[in-house]
């Protein structure tokens, strides 16, 4: 069973703190970046504190590198439940991917193999996970430019699908890293929209990217843009109402520009969820 929808969201930018707590946007709630959390005191959690006691938050990770060979964190995953507990966090969530081994971070989201193999060591390191944090985490499907040998047998999706059924976690599909994929690697983008259990399918990611000459990077410091915008709106008449955020890393505007990208995913999500 899939946590209650939220709605239409932001991901929390230090930016924004003193306008948000200013002018009180609306904004159904905001996604925050674990690993900016994660410390005893400072700036950071006195604004987070105000902010939670205001708006309904999720947590979003980057360290917790399921895929990798290396055990789970426990010092990390301690960290994350007593924030988690301290905000009143709706969810958690994280990538599938890996972030380093042997102790090393890579810091950056490194895609898997999609194998069987990998399905069931992800699989059972997610059912650590969950059993450590006492509830079901989101597991994001991230941005590729590799691909593996070994993966000739299995598509992207299936692997995310697999592994969501596999651990009974739910999904984060992040509809942009899904264009960028699309087109990096060469597949159509709505069969990766059909290919993914839409009971498993708790939030939305939209954001920017940057194109280049023959692929494109997921930069998170662009305006989204129409091709995302589309998909996005398929993405609506398959899962329905599905909390959606707008996520923005770098080349960080104001907030007002932020709630008009919003507005225009509300637009969207109204116009598709009536057509079905």
């Amino acid at each position: 069973m899939k946590y209650p929808s939220l709605g239409f969201g932001l991901g929390l930018r230090k930016e924004h703190y003193n306008s948000i707590l200013e002018t009180s946007p609306e904004v159904d709630w905001f996604e925050v970046l674990t690993e900016n959390y994660l410390v005893e005191g400072g700036k950071p959690l006195y604004f987070l504190d105000q902010i939670s006691e205001r708006y309904p938050v999720v947590m979003h990770g980057v360290s917790m590198s399921i895929g990798s060979s290396d055990p789970i964190d426990k010092n990390y995953l301690s960290q994350v439940k007593s924030l988690a507990e301290r905000t009143n966090a709706r969810w958690i969530s994280d990538h599938l991917c890996f972030t380093g081994l042997d102790g090393v971070n890579a810091h950056d989201l490194l895609p898997l193999p999609y194998t069987d193999e990998t399905v069931k060591f992800v699989a059972e390191k997610i059912c650590q996970v969950q059993d450590y944090l006492g509830r079901r985490i989101l597991i994001e499907n991230v941005s590729s430019y590799i691909t593996y040998k070994q993966s000739e047998g299995m598509t992207e999706w299936e692997f995310v699908s697999a592994v969501a059924e596999e651990s009974d976690s739910l999904m984060l599909l992040d509809i942009n890293n899904i264009f960028v994929s699309a087109f990096n690697h060469g597949f159509d983008p709505l069969n990766y929209l059909d290919g993914v259990p839409a009971e498993r399918v708790q939030q939305h990611h939209i954001a920017g990217h940057s194109q280049y000459d023959g692929y494109i990077i997921d930069t998170h410091d662009n305006d989204v843009v129409e091709g995302v915008w589309d998909l996005y709106a398929e993405a609506v008449k398959r899962f329905d109402n599905v909390s959606t955020m707008i996520e923005r890393d770098d080349n960080i505007p104001e907030l007002s520009h932020l709630m008009k990208e919003l507005q225009i995913a509300r637009n969207i999500s109204a116009a598709n969820k009536s057509a079905t």
